[in-house]
């Protein structure tokens, strides 16, 4: 089965928002196996919907809208398609029930309005919206299938779940799943060089790497069946990925380089705090993200004037006299004291210049000092002379920190 997405609204053409309802459903229907061939976005325009219409349905067998069912005169998506398939509307008995009822709950009262909210082409599936205002609807003609979704992800995200998962199960008979592998610390050329004979013989599970702006993923997909599994194909190749990337595979699917770092340490059972410069607080940020944080984050400073990292973190005023605050030097002594002032088993410590200002010909802007340590008086420190902007820097530095500290952890080097 074919698909096409069709976004409706001009808040979309506008970039005002992003499309990520076409993103979801692409995702959910691969795992349907479905193809997506075209995603195609569209204004509230009761003409040139119909115009994007009639080109989907030559080329599509299902055709998907988001959007347009609001209670107001430009919200026309499930008009325009029982205009175009030549359909009557007809008023739903239990949407209006419910549409009155979610008012009620809210002590509000439903304006005339709202009731359009109700009608849908006759013959349609309605489905119940138990976030909003605006059920959806599904339609069967002249064998292809409208599923007509409201806009706001919220919304359509368990409506998707709930109601039209579970129909279009029923309408396939193959499933396509994936596998995403997280990679950090090798170039996109590098990878690619290590893999390409992967690459150029790839069949079933298909291999597509995708660099991102701080890390590389590769996206395993496998089809089959729906009574087979489709992970008995894709574990044979991933296997051979691993081998040849080794520990620059972080993770699967979800997972992030905190979420990895934060589940290291509750294995681990070790305890850690970081003490920033240049990222402000950053790495701390990253790592309070995950539940369970509190299992093993103790505190974050951020040390970022000379006098801070003085009276916080127990740097001397002779390292900073010498060496300045962006030094190899001063990174040791600030992993030093937070080790010290915090009581935790490991220590990170960050400091660099993040521009635009700041730099000189010795200590550019982007050079960066990454510093971990633990309490057994292990403690390394590497210089990275990173590019790009103040924001680029800081987020890349914040990586490659997080990134020190799953090696370390893996490899054995603290606790």
């Amino acid at each position: 089965m074919d698909a096409e997405i069709i976004g409706v609204g001009r808040e979309l053409l506008l970039g005002q928002i992003s499309n990520t309802d076409a993103q979801y459903i692409s995702q959910k229907l691969s795992q349907l196996g479905i193809n997506v061939f075209y995603h195609t976005v569209v204004g509230d325009n009761n003409k040139r919907l119909k115009e994007v219409l009639k080109i989907a349905v030559s080329r599509a067998d299902l055709i998907i809208t988001t959007g347009g069912l609001g209670p107001t005169m430009d919200d026309l998506t499930k008009e325009t398609v029982a205009e175009f398939l030549g359909i009557p509307m007809e008023l739903h008995q239990p949407s209006v029930e419910q549409i009155e009822e979610y008012f009620t709950k809210r002590g509000r009262r439903v304006s005339q309005n709202n009731y359009k909210q109700a009608y849908f082409p006759k013959g349609s599936i309605v489905l119940p919206n138990n976030h909003g205002t605006a059920p959806g609807a599904i339609l069967e003609h002249d064998n292809k299938i409208f599923i007509i979704l409201p806009g706001p992800p919220r919304e359509l995200q368990p409506m998707f779940e709930e109601h039209v998962i579970p129909y279009l199960e029923g309408k396939s008979s193959e499933k396509i799943i994936s596998r995403v592998l997280k990679i950090y610390g090798i170039g996109e050329s590098d990878m690619e060089e290590k893999i390409k004979d992967l690459l150029i013989n790839q069949s079933n599970p298909t291999i597509a790497p995708l660099a991102g702006a701080s890390e590389l993923t590769i996206r395993l997909t496998a089809k089959t069946s729906r009574n087979e599994d489709p992970y008995k194909l894709i574990q044979p190749v991933e296997e051979k990925i691993r081998e040849r990337l080794g520990d620059v595979v972080y993770g699967i699917d979800d997972d992030t380089l905190e979420s990895v770092v934060v589940n290291l340490l509750i294995e681990s059972g070790k305890t850690i705090a970081t003490a920033e410069s240049c990222t402000g607080g950053l790495i701390a940020e990253r790592i309070t993200s995950i539940p369970g944080a509190s299992q093993v984050f103790l505190q974050g400073v951020v040390a970022y004037s000379n006098q801070s990292k003085i009276e916080r973190l127990k740097v001397s005023k002779e390292t900073l006299a010498q060496f300045g605050a962006v030094s190899q030097q001063t990174a040791e002594e600030m992993v030093k004291g937070i080790i010290e002032t915090s009581g935790a088993d490991i220590g990170v410590a960050v400091t660099g210049i993040a521009g635009p200002g700041g730099g000189t010909k010795d200590k550019p802007v982007g050079l960066v000092y990454i510093g971990i340590g633990d309490k057994n008086g292990f403690l390394a420190v590497n210089r990275y002379n990173l590019l790009g902007d103040r924001k680029r820097v800081q987020q890349s530095s914040a990586s490659l920190a997080l990134d020190s500290i799953r090696r370390a952890l893996l490899n054995g080097d603290i606790g």
